[in-house]
């Protein structure tokens, strides 16, 4: 079963339509390569109650159907909440990387982690740049993010990609031994520690920005809590 997704591929020029067929979509987790910030972000999930990982990283495979470039989403409750990773991609055009957000319902993550993962879409940015383009300076990109919560727009996460495993690293991990993604498959890659703790919010802003090629893909959403019966 595939995931027909509408993306732009962009090279700073022009812009070209595609369409991927996606039947794999993997969450990478604990991904991180400072073990003093990715013990933080750890700690951060523990305080909301979900449990420590048995091994870092790991994968997890979910639906590729929760793949969205919506600006909305529902969710079901008003506990989760986004957090910005980059996204790459296997496609005939080559590997590519855009933006996206792991929302995540935290109340069932305190039980299931696995299952979480599973219960909320996945927004990811419409926009894609191909990853050689930005390998030979992958150690200066930036990722952001911000919540906005009664119109109050904060910065939530900001932070270099190398706080995270390479692509290649994390691709090695998953595939057993290939540095490439086969065609079709999507992997999350992991995220930043937050400012000021995990919290819900009614709109998520994410960035990847490249200050030597000077342009950013950018991406925002809304969520839209659905009534909730404990």
């Amino acid at each position: 079963m595939t995931h027909s997704i509408k993306l732009q591929l962009s090279d700073g020029s022009t812009v070209q339509a595609i369409d991927l067929a996606i039947k794999d979509l993997v969450i990478a987790g604990w991904t991180g390569r400072d073990t003093e910030a990715l013990e933080k972000h750890i700690a951060e999930l523990e305080a909301i109650g979900v449990p420590r990982p048995a091994t870092v990283p790991c994968f997890y495979r979910v639906s590729a159907a929760l793949l969205t470039g919506s600006h909305e989403i529902q969710s079901s409750g008003p506990d989760s909440s986004g957090e910005v990773e980059f996204v790459l991609y296997g496609s005939d055009q080559g590997m590519l990387i855009g933006i996206g957000s792991d929302h995540t319902d935290r109340r069932v993550e305190t039980y299931d982690v696995t299952v979480s993962k599973q219960m909320c879409f996945k927004p990811v940015s419409p926009t894609v740049w191909r990853l050689d383009d930005v390998l030979p300076h992958w150690d200066e990109l930036i990722l952001r993010s911000w919540a906005v919560v009664g119109g109050e727009r904060r910065l939530y996460q900001e932070g270099p990609v190398t706080v995270m495993r390479t692509p290649a690293d994390l691709i090695f991990r998953w595939t057993g031994g290939d540095e490439t993604l086969p065609n079709g498959a999507a992997m999350f890659c992991g995220t930043l520690a937050v400012h000021g703790g995990i919290a819900a919010a009614d709109r998520f802003e994410l960035e990847l920005f490249d200050p030597v090629l000077k342009r950013s893909i950018q991406h925002a959403y809304d969520i839209v809590p659905l009534p909730f019966d404990s």
